[in-house]
């Protein structure tokens, strides 16, 4: 069994998520603030239940995978869960994995998406099978294509989607 470690960051703890907690939070706000101990932001996820029950379908099918999939940030100061983030599972046999991730409206333009991703990468990246991190933006200049450029990323590819249009595809590669 892998043992989950918080990710600790300068404003924020990313908590990841096993089943029982990834239970709580498609419980409902309630029972996860009193589950982790917090308040939770306004609009803490955009992504919702949805994303949430996928990624408990995921390790619950494939446990190995635990510590890959959801982490909650924590703001240390308000004692606050203001978003969600995390990868798309474990390292591919081609040594990548995505990364996503997304703050409250009341926490953004602070640097924590920054903070959040810089957290992500590192711990990725204590992995030895990692070779690079993906991610996936929308096909123009918003506050993730910033957040990722200022984490090293570099767009390699545009893809179009027939759901979202024209989306970037970047990359970091192990340093």
């Amino acid at each position: 069994m892998v043992a989950l470690k918080v990710v600790e960051t300068e404003n924020l703890r990313l908590v990841p998520c096993d089943a029982q907690l990834l239970k709580m939070a498609i419980k409902g706000n309630k029972q996860l603030s009193e589950f982790l101990g917090v308040s939770l932001a306004d609009h803490w996820t955009q992504f919702g239940v949805g994303s949430l029950q996928y990624a408990l379908d995921q390790i619950l099918a494939r446990p190995w995978e635990l510590g890959w999939w959801t982490y909650f940030p924590i703001h240390k100061l308000d004692n606050m869960l203001i978003g969600s983030g995390g990868y798309k599972g474990s390292p591919t046999d081609e040594g990548t994995v995505e990364l996503g991730y997304e703050i409250a409206p009341g926490y953004c333009n602070r640097g924590l998406a920054t903070e959040m991703t810089r957290g992500l990468i590192k711990k990725a990246f204590t992995d030895n099978r990692l070779k690079s991190i993906l991610a996936h933006t929308l096909g123009q200049a918003n506050a993730s294509t910033t957040v990722l450029t200022k984490c090293g990323f570099t767009k390699i590819e545009e893809i179009e989607s027939t759901e979202d249009g024209l989306i970037w595809k970047w990359e970091l590669i192990r340093p």
